[in-house]
């Protein structure tokens, strides 16, 4: 007879393998099943007060604003809820390291998709690219879809700006409805530049599937109410991007430089475009995403962002975090008061003789009276024609023409080479905020 050895502990072993792989996939159920519970169920109810946003069956207005490379802590520490994302990826963060983030500071996120733009050179009358498309939302999606910081998928942006190919919102609709199939926890939007009778049908027609429709509006969303009236929506919304009057819609000097609002001005439009058009709509409007909680050049370095390129605050902050808290933040923004360039202001189609000195003035208070150091700089006109917030280049900064001592007042030399330039005055205080203002000027020969 064949005799087999084996080793007095091999029985001990084999038992001690077994009961440690029992633990291992037990722990794993139960990590898997944490996980399932920790998905936030975003549905939409409508009752006698209108449609509600509700998070695991518990009403959420959204109060959010739009971010990309913007700071979440300090978006949280200023009272938001939610953020948005314009893509799954911007290029510096994965799409799961920004839920991580927002699910670390109490955030949720409507998370952009990227969908191809006609005006880019997208062709919806391509099958084989809008197959593509959608296969590679579906990775996206499949990838994200169970982050307990998200709520709501945003498909595309402004797809309607400069678009003729209405088979834009059949493909929206299918990627709709591929991500109700594989995530039935969170729900779907698109963003339309703008809102009006002709894009609204479009989507009710061919894009039924969407949860909410979103609208994006900069001076123009004071006439939301009405504007939502004459589309013939009636189903919930969100206002994805709103803020500073948008540089196509303000006037323009002699040689076409837009005329930029100061940052108080700024500051009190968000105030009030607030109260006029998101909380008067509360009937359809779940909630808005404010724009820009960052920086970014468009037109200029401080059109549309509410944070300096160095971190620093400005004063639409102060104003949105007086409508996320009821109150105002413990320190506030310096506040421009009036700006002039020999006395004269943007709207005066200022013309400066090249090589000679001129004065320039501001006025500005701090509600708590901080100390405050002055930046002035002169830049090139952007002569971009980007639209959509499209990239666009820093226009050059000229060095070498301030001749005085930085104050509330300063004497320049206006630049040698005739053309379109910009003064610009930063006024900073002692607990990281800036007040600024801009004017344009042109220089002759």
């Amino acid at each position: 007879m064949k005799m087999t050895y084996r080793h007095p502990n091999t029985r001990l072993f084999c038992l001690l393998t077994f009961f440690c792989f029992s633990l291992l996939m037990a722990c794993s159920d139960k990590g898997q099943s944490e996980n399932q519970t920790s998905i936030t169920k975003a549905t939409i109810e409508k009752g006698s007060n209108g449609y509600q946003l509700l998070l695991d069956g518990e009403p959420f207005f959204i109060q959010g604003a739009g971010l990309e490379f913007g700071s979440i802590p300090k978006l949280a520490a200023h009272g938001a809820n939610s953020f948005r994302t314009w893509r799954t990826d911007n290029g510096q963060r994965s799409g799961k390291a920004v839920l991580d983030d927002a699910q670390k500071y109490g955030l949720k996120v409507t998370m952009g998709i990227d969908v191809g733009r006609e005006r880019l050179g997208f062709d919806y009358d391509d099958e084989a690219a809008v197959k593509a498309q959608l296969e590679r939302i579906r990775k996206e999606v499949m990838e994200l879809k169970d982050h307990p910081a998200l709520i709501i998928w945003g498909i595309g942006n402004e797809l309607n700006h400069h678009s003729e190919n209405p088979k834009v919102w059949d493909a929206v609709n299918e990627i709709s409805k591929m991500i109700h199939e594989i995530d039935p926890n969170h729900l779907t939007t698109t963003s339309l530049a703008g809102m009006n009778r002709e894009f609204v049908h479009l989507i009710q027609e061919r894009a039924p599937d969407l949860d909410i429709l979103s609208v994006q509006m900069y001076a123009e969303v004071e006439i939301l109410p009405r504007l939502l009236k004459e589309s013939g929506w009636e189903g919930p919304l969100m206002v994805t991007e709103w803020g500073a009057t948008g540089y196509w819609e303000v006037g323009n000097t002699e040689w076409g430089a837009p005329f930029e609002n100061n940052s108080s001005v700024k500051a009190d439009f968000y105030l009030n475009r607030y109260n006029k058009a998101i909380l008067s709509q509360k009937e359809q409007c779940i909630g808005s995403y404010v724009f820009l909680w960052g920086q970014k050049q468009e037109r200029t370095p401080t059109w549309f962002g509410m944070f300096m390129p160095d971190g620093r605050e400005t004063e639409s902050i102060d104003m949105m975090h007086y409508v996320w808290n009821d109150e105002w933040p413990a320190n506030r923004t310096p506040r421009i008061n009036d700006f002039t360039l020999e006395s004269k202001v943007a709207t005066d189609n200022i013309k400066l003789s090249a090589g000679e000195q001129y004065n320039a003035v501001i006025d500005v208070t701090d509600p708590e009276n901080d100390v405050l150091t002055y930046r002035w700089e002169i830049m090139k006109e952007s002569q971009t024609s980007a639209t959509g917030g499209d990239a666009e280049e820093v226009p050059a900064k000229i060095e070498g023409l301030i001749t005085s001592e930085p104050g509330a007042s300063v004497e320049f030399l206006a630049p040698k080479e005739e053309g379109a330039y910009r003064l610009f005055i930063y006024v900073d205080d002692t607990n990281d905020h800036t007040a600024h203002a801009n004017i344009p000027f042109y220089v002759t020969g």
